[in-house]
C-alpha cells in the first residue's frame, strides 16, 4: 500500500491500471505475493525484494523471494518489469545478484519507458512512456522563481554527480545561489556533501527527505534546475522538473535529445561532461525569463490514462508469450 515516501510514480500507474474496466490491481505484501491470487506479477524494482535494513531481515526476505519465483514458476504466472535502470545495482552482494539475475530469466516481457531502450534480442519489450506530474502536484502553491537560483532535488546517490554541481557553481560568478535538497544514500555521501557545501555560502544543501511540497517549493523557486547524472536514461526528476514549468539542465545523450524535441524549444538544455561552471551559465543566460513567457512544455504523450489502457495490454500480452512458450517447449519435448 502507498507510503508517504512512496514513488508518485507508482501511485498514479497503480490509479491509472485499476481504472480500466475489468481490471482488479492489487498492491504487494509478502502475503498475498505466496498466497493470494492474480495473474500477473508486475514488478519496478525488484532489488527492494532481496534489500534489508538488517542482515537477518535481508536473508528473510531472500529466502521469500525464492518461494515468490517457485511459486510463480509453478503457478504459471507472467513476471512484467519495468526498466527504469538498465543495471542491476551494484551495492548488492554476491547471493542477491544471483537472485535478481534468476527473477531476469524469468521475466516473460520487458516494458521500457523511452524508445532508446537497450533490447536484447532473447527477451520481449514493449515501450510505455513515463507518465507526468502535472495532476499530482497541482494542489500544492506553486512559488515564483527566485533570481540566479539553480536547483537539484531528489534521492542522492554517487551517480547522480552532486559533488561534480557543487563543485561547479564555485566557479560561477555573480548574484546567484544553489540549493541541492534530498535524502542522501550513505552518511558516507552526506557528508563529503557537507564539506564541498561548506566552501561556499551560497549553497544550501538540505539532505533529508523531501515531501511533496518541498519539491514544489524547490523546482519552482529555481530559474534552472540542474541534473548532473553521470548516468540518464530514464529520470522521473526531469519530468517532474518540466510537470512544474521549470527548465532542466541534464547530460548530452540521445534519451535528452528526443525528450527536447517532444516537449518543445527552451525547457531542456543539454551540456557534455564534465559539468563546468560555464555550462550553468550558459544554460541560465538562456532560461532567463524563459519559464514565465513560454508555452507550458507539452506532455501530451504523457497522459496516465493511457498508460493504464497500455499497461493493461501489456499484460494480455504477457499471458500469451508465456502460454506461447509453454506450448513451444511442449512441441519440443514429443
Amino acid at each position: 500500500m502507498p507510503r508517504p515516501t512512496t514513488n508518485p510514480y507508482l501511485i498514479m500507474l497503480a490509479e491509472s491500471i485499476a481504472a480500466v474496466p475489468g481490471v482488479e490491481l492489487r498492491t504487494f505484501s509478502w502475503r498475498a505475493a505466496l498466497l493470494g491470487r492474480y495473474d500477473v506479477f508486475h514488478v519496478h524494482w525488484p532489488e527492494i525484494l532481496v534489500y534489508g535494513q538488517s542482515p537477518l531481515k535481508a536473508r528473510v526476505r531472500q529466502v521469500l523471494t525464492v518461494a515468490l519465483m517457485v511459486r510463480l514458476a509453478l503457478t504459471r504466472t507472467p513476471i512484467v518489469r519495468t526498466l527504469h535502470n538498465l543495471e542491476l545495482p551494484s551495492d548488492v552482494s554476491r547471493l542477491q545478484r544471483a537472485l535478481l539475475v534468476r527473477m531476469e530469466r524469468q521475466t516473460t516481457l520487458w516494458l521500457c519507458l523511452n524508445d532508446n531502450t537497450p533490447q536484447r534480442a532473447d527477451r520481449e519489450y514493449l515501450t510505455i512512456p513515463h507518465g507526468h506530474y502535472r495532476d499530482w502536484f497541482a494542489k500544492y502553491r506553486w512559488p515564483e522563481a527566485v533570481p540566479g537560483r539553480v536547483s537539484f532535488f531528489g534521492m542522492v546517490r554517487a551517480y547522480k554527480g552532486v559533488d561534480s554541481l557543487l563543485k561547479a557553481f564555485r566557479g560561477l560568478a555573480g548574484e546567484v545561489s544553489l540549493r541541492a535538497a534530498g535524502q542522501a544514500r550513505s552518511a558516507e555521501l552526506a557528508d563529503g556533501l557537507t564539506e564541498l557545501a561548506r566552501l561556499d555560502p551560497r549553497v544550501q544543501l538540505d539532505l533529508h527527505f523531501l515531501s511533496d511540497e518541498e519539491i514544489v517549493e524547490v523546482v519552482r523557486e529555481a530559474e534552472l534546475v540542474v541534473l548532473p547524472y553521470r548516468e540518464m536514461h530514464n529520470s522521473g526528476s526531469v519530468l517532474t522538473t518540466l510537470s512544474l514549468d521549470r527548465p532542466v539542465l541534464v547530460p548530452a545523450n540521445t534519451v535528452n535529445d528526443r525528450l527536447a524535441s517532444e516537449v518543445g524549444p527552451g525547457w531542456i538544455h543539454q551540456y557534455e561532461s564534465p559539468l563546468t561552471a560555464a555550462d550553468i551559465r550558459s544554460a541560465l543566460d538562456a532560461v532567463a525569463g524563459h519559464s514565465a513567457a513560454a508555452t507550458p512544455p507539452d506532455l501530451s504523450r504523457r497522459d496516465w490514462a493511457e498508460a493504464g489502457r497500455r499497461h493493461y495490454e501489456a499484460y494480455l500480452r504477457a499471458g500469451e508469450l508465456l502460454a506461447a512458450g509453454r506450448r513451444a517447449r511442449a512441441r519440443g519435448t514429443r
